[in-house]
């Protein structure tokens, strides 16, 4: 059966949802490897060896550096582990990691992938998430971003000892870029948009107010999310906008709030498993993809769903 390695530029105390999601993927396999561009501590060392993984492979440093400390890292990490597939985020970050060394080391590449089998076929979204496809490489090391909430986190058994190893980089060169300021962003309770299991999205239709959208986002311990139109006025952060331009979610349940539906908005939406659109108007698009529409205003429809569930939930 194929190895796999699963790579992290960085891996706090408590893995996140995504990240567990990756080790859970990685352990269907012969072995599992995982590599770390950074220092990991004793308490995430042992989260990981929940999932079954074999060797954790740590390569500290790079601080400042951009983006090549990682790319020598996993560079380090496929060559040393000889791994048939390798597993990282979907996000742009890991993206031009796991495309570049596909190039550099004559392997492929599949994103926005949903699922690897054991025989590493790969299961992914295609032509803006409306078709479903299966990709084999050919040759050479297969490199998978997958998309997050596609795969159930499942811990597995303990089999031993957690195997970790300080990898060396040989010959590393200095970084071409360096970071010279970082501003944390603050903090929020709600989880992360790209790994919520429930999105609340609103668009132009809020007309500026995301009070209802982020109450009831709030009732159910969701995230909220945004259209280009209501970021591109300024009415919620840029990071929050989904889409063809923005981030792709896949969520268990995802609630479209005044979001007419174009094309550019649903690539990066429709793969959620249940869609709900509230808009006023009857012909918009995104009633075509939602498993439940309603018609009306949600200024009234959103206070009355965060009330109704806030009831139940007492």
């Amino acid at each position: 059966m194929p190895s796999a390695l699963v790579f992290f530029n960085e891996l706090s105390d408590v893995p996140s949802k995504a990240q567990r999601e990756l080790l859970t993927l990685a352990s269907r396999f012969d072995e599992a490897t995982l590599a770390v561009a950074s220092e990991v501590s004793q308490e995430a060392q042992e989260v990981v060896n929940g999932y079954g993984v074999a060797k954790l492979l740590v390569a500290s440093g790079g601080d400042d550096a951009f983006i090549d400390h990682s790319l020598s890292v996993l560079e380090a990490a496929v060559k040393l582990s000889a791994a048939d597939v390798v597993l990282v985020a979907n996000d742009n970050f890991n993206r031009e990691i796991a495309a570049r060394l596909a190039v550099r080391l004559d392997g492929a590449v599949v994103t926005d992938a949903t699922d690897v089998s054991a025989d590493l076929v790969v299961t992914k979204d295609e032509l803006a998430g409306s078709y479903s496809a299966q990709a084999k490489a050919t040759s050479g090391t297969l490199f998978v971003t997958m998309k997050p909430n596609s795969i159930e986190d499942v811990p597995g058994e303990q089999d031993g000892q957690l195997d970790v190893l300080a990898l060396e980089l040989p010959g590393a060169a200095a970084p071409q870029i360096r970071v010279v300021a970082t501003e944390a962003k603050a903090v929020s309770d709600r989880p992360k948009l790209t790994e919520a299991r429930v999105v609340v999205a609103g668009g132009r239709g809020v007309n500026g107010d995301f009070g209802p959208v982020e109450d009831l986002a709030d009732a159910l311990s969701g995230a909220v999310g945004a259209s280009r139109a209501a970021t591109d006025a300024g009415w919620i952060s840029h990071d929050a906008q989904i889409g063809q331009t923005g981030v792709t979610v896949s969520p268990q349940l995802f609630i479209s709030a005044g979001i007419s539906g174009a094309i550019q908005q649903k690539a990066g939406m429709q793969t959620s498993k249940c869609i709900i659109a509230i808009n006023k108007d009857v012909d918009a698009p995104v009633f075509e993809i939602a498993d439940f529409g309603i018609v009306g205003d949600l200024s009234k429809v959103l206070p009355q769903a965060a009330e109704e569930i806030r009831r139940r939930q007492a």
